[in-house]
């Protein structure tokens, strides 16, 4: 048993594929295979199963990756004490995050961590809340970007409130008002997104005593915006997500002060990996100050 097999058994369950699980390896694929029987046979069950949809974990195969991924989080965390012992920075961070925070934040804060910690690597993993908190939970990532409140098992760090608007196409009644009542939207024929925002927006319908006249569901927030840039219903987004509306969308206030909170949330902040904490520092950084140097996360 080793831990180079550990790795091989959870890179083909985060990627569901061994042909993928080989190329980030820099395996072969049969070496990856050899690997996984390897593991089966010392057990005496299997852990994957491979059928026409691909790869799957085995109910055996579920209850051992947890002690697998706490093995291989603790030995990082053990390489990364060593190389701070004899003066070097190196790690691996895995982080859960959605769309929007993909594309507003992530890019600039990751460029200014590669220039100050080349040597850390980071892993995103993007999907919906539920995807996220399930590898929080399942250990596959060391924290995840979600919206707050999430699970009471989870510690959490407040990050950002993201001020929900509602979405218009121009020739529409209500294009033209600064701010729009619940009142007004109660009749409206409305698409509902799937993913990520979705259970933000149903908390505030809920809370304002409307019951939206749902047409269709997507689960694109670009798709959503383009059925109501051609009239098909209005809807209600996260100001992050609105960051390429065309013109033809008018973007409106609603009444109120309605927002869904982002935070970052781990099953223990005080367990994550030394690489973990400093990217944590830099998200924060980021958020309660402007970038004008690499000196600004130094602290």
């Amino acid at each position: 048993m080793s831990l180079a097999k550990f790795e091989i058994f959870n890179t083909v369950v985060e990627l569901g594929s061994l042909t993928e699980a080989s190329v980030k390896l820099g395996l072969t694929q049969s070496a990856v295979s050899h690997a996984l029987a390897s593991l089966e046979s010392e057990w005496g069950f299997s852990i994957l199963s491979r059928g026409r949809t691909g790869i799957h974990l085995t109910s055996n195969g579920e209850l051992v990756l947890q002690y697998i991924r706490e093995i291989l989080k603790w030995n990082e965390q053990m390489m990364q004490q060593i190389a701070s012992i004899n003066g070097l920075e190196v790690g691996t961070v895995r982080i859960g995050t959605f769309s929007s925070v993909s594309i507003q934040w992530l890019p600039e804060i990751l460029g200014y961590f590669n220039e100050c910690h080349p040597s850390i690597e980071i892993k995103l993993l993007e999907g919906t809340y539920e995807d996220i908190e399930h590898w929080i939970s399942s250990g596959a990532v060391d924290f995840g970007f979600l919206s707050l409140p999430t699970l009471k098992s989870f510690e959490v760090i407040p990050l950002k409130k993201d001020r929900m608007l509602i979405i218009v196409p121009d020739k529409h009644p209500l294009a033209r008002q600064n701010e729009v009542s619940f009142e007004q939207i109660k009749d409206e024929m409305f698409i509902m997104p799937k993913k990520s925002c979705d259970n933000d927006i149903r908390r505030i319908l809920k809370e304002n005593n409307v019951t939206p006249n749902i047409k269709f569901e997507l689960e694109d927030d670009q798709a959503i915006i383009s059925m109501v840039q051609h009239g098909m219903g209005i809807s209600i987004f996260p100001e992050m997500v609105l960051y390429r509306v065309p013109n033809s969308v008018h973007i409106i206030s609603l009444e109120g002060d309605h927002y869904r909170s982002i935070g970052i949330a781990a099953t223990s902040f005080k367990n994550i990996s030394q690489a973990a904490r400093k990217f944590v520092k830099y998200i924060q950084s980021y958020l309660n100050e402007p970038i004008r140097d690499n000196r600004n996360y130094e602290q």
